[in-house]
């Protein structure tokens, strides 16, 4: 049963999904398929509350080839909350409010099992959909990514000459590993406004930046195409010390990953925001695109993800419900509302939230 298949629950002080009735359902995976399953705890703690406080977080995806979502529970002392859920390419939220001033922190643990995720790319494998409707939600436009103007005029000289699926998508993807670069100097991940880039023909940034080139790039050139945001909750198995987690602190952890829609193949994962990432980063740092560890993971990132990371969601342009402010440009890190006016999501210290990570046996 996914967390979807409840109604949503509300209570006064404390709410919780029933995690037995879940686990009855579906058995947990077990190590011995190849799935690791993780414990995460986000702790929200506003220093400053006000008569009205609420905070945002987002939840787990509750099922993906990759990721099966085991249960959350949440508690918050003094206030109210609400696990919101939509539908499959919006975001669940869990919603809390204090009022009368009251303190305002909120809990949230969840057991999330993932797997390794890689598509042959070597054979289609995967029958073309009946019904192409339900792609129009992952090739249209949005906010900051747009599929008009100097990114259509940049996605067709990219794929100038490439016929297929495959080969329109492989060939955004190495543009953007040739032509952009982590900028360590971006705040967070980045906005992901990709229009911004073209036109000031800066194409530095971090993970919502990077990849949200390739996914508006790909939807300009007619290929459906989505943003996953997530966090990072364990250390690379693959030898790359830039693309784990190194402590079970993943306060700061947050990474947005892509996926593209390829006739034959289906969701092909990929990365190239990680590419740049072991470019910058891997000790000792500044490597080549030569360097045999930059060519592989080049390699790898075009058709695989490693599952050391787990998603969130694919939403854009996301309306936080009862905030009194604007829509985020994607929902990957807590957020918090006074009525002085939203909390800086990724100022951690001074909002004051933390997530750990724990890796367990079933």
């Amino acid at each position: 049963m996914k967390r979807r298949d409840f109604l949503v629950r509300t209570g006064l002080g404390a709410a919780a999904i029933a995690i037995g009735d879940r686990l009855r359902v579906r058995a947990q995976p077990s190590a011995e398929t190849g799935w690791r399953t993780f414990e995460l705890t986000t702790r929200v703690e506003v220093l400053q509350s006000s008569n009205t406080t609420r905070v945002w977080l987002p939840t787990p995806l509750p099922s993906a080839p990759y990721q099966q979502t085991a249960g959350d529970t949440y508690h918050a002392a003094g206030g109210r909350t609400v696990m919101i859920e939509t539908n499959a390419n919006e975001p669940d939220i869990l919603a809390a409010v204090w009022e009368d001033g009251n303190p305002a922190v909120l809990t949230l643990t969840s057991r999330v099992s993932t797997r390794g995720h890689a598509v042959d790319l070597a054979t289609p494998s995967v029958p073309p959909p009946r019904d192409l409707s339900g792609f129009g939600h992952f090739l249209r436009p949005t906010k900051y990514i747009p599929t008009d103007g100097i990114v259509k005029k940049t996605a067709d000289a990219i794929t100038r000459g490439a016929g297929t699926d495959f080969e329109r998508a492989r060939a955004i993807y190495e543009w953007i590993v040739d032509n952009t670069f982590r900028d360590p100097k971006t705040a967070g991940c980045g906005v992901g406004d990709i229009r911004f880039m073209l036109e000031a023909n800066n194409l530095g940034g971090k993970c919502a930046d990077i990849n949200a080139l390739f996914v508006g790039l790909a939807r300009a050139a007619g290929l459906p195409a989505r943003d996953v945001y997530g966090l990072r909750v364990a250390p690379s198995q693959n030898g790359y010390r830039s693309l784990g987690l190194g402590s079970d602190n993943a306060t700061k952890a947050q990474h947005c990953r892509a996926e593209v829609y390829l006739t034959g193949f289906g969701w092909v994962p990929v990365d190239p925001a990680d590419v740049r990432k072991v470019v910058l980063e891997e000790p000792p740092g500044n490597l080549a695109m030569t360097d045999e560890r930059v060519k592989r993971a080049r390699t790898r990132l075009f058709g695989s993800w490693e599952m050391n990371w787990i998603a969130y969601n694919y939403a854009h342009d996301v309306k936080l419900p009862s905030s009194s402010r604007g829509s985020l440009p994607y929902f990957m890190y807590p957020q918090g509302e006074t009525t002085k006016g939203r909390l800086d999501s990724i100022d951690p210290d001074n909002f004051r939230y933390s997530i750990t990570v724990k890796e367990v046996t079933t």
